[in-house]
């Protein structure tokens, strides 16, 4: 049984993580058009109709598993500052290896070098370490992909507690392959 068929919505003490509406299309298109941002995820900016099937397949990724991405908005202003959450792709890797869920996140520039995808990805490793459970009941591992060269993604990374664990090529770009153990990380508040 899936008990999310939406993101519920998180606090931390600077943000809330959200489900997206409709209404974050142009805070999303602005978000995926930046070059700055999409040059560690494929190396290439989105369409609009790129953003608008990326926002459906979030909703549609709660509905199916239960679990997917939130909008992550400021606390204080309610500003649209990214997007985090996890996936399950399905995604072709080279070597083939099960890396679900999927950890993911993006920021907007003006939120970089703040702490904030630190921050927010811990709210969704605090929530998928109490929702999210293996078929014998331990807390489900977590994974991600980083471009080697996203020196600030690896931080976020190893500051939630992800380890590398290899190299795998997704089509013709390499990245690195992380492993968190809930009880590696320990059970930390966000």
């Amino acid at each position: 049984m899936r008990p999310f068929t939406t993101a519920p919505t998180l606090h931390t003490p600077r943000l809330v993580l959200r489900a997206h509406t409709p209404d974050d299309f142009d805070d999303c298109l602005r978000l995926w058009t930046d070059a700055s941002v999409t040059r560690f995820i494929g190396g290439r900016t989105s369409t609009p109709e790129d953003v608008w099937s990326r926002m459906l397949r979030y909703a549609g990724l709660w509905s199916l598993l239960g679990y997917g991405y939130w909008a992550v908005q400021d606390r204080v202003t309610g500003h649209f500052i990214g997007e985090v959450g996890l996936a399950d792709f399905r995604r072709t890797l080279t070597p083939n290896v099960d890396v679900t869920p999927e950890g993911g996140w993006v920021l907007s520039p003006a939120a970089h070098g703040r702490g904030y995808a630190t921050e927010a990805l811990r709210a969704v490793l605090h929530w998928s370490d109490a929702h999210l459970a293996r078929p014998d009941g331990l807390p489900t591992p977590t994974f991600c992909l980083i471009h080697p060269d996203n020196h600030a993604s690896v931080r976020v990374a190893e500051k939630c507690g992800f380890q590398p664990i290899g190299r795998v090529s997704l089509g013709p770009h390499d990245s690195r392959l992380y492993r968190r153990s809930p009880r590696q990380a320990g059970q930390e508040a966000p």
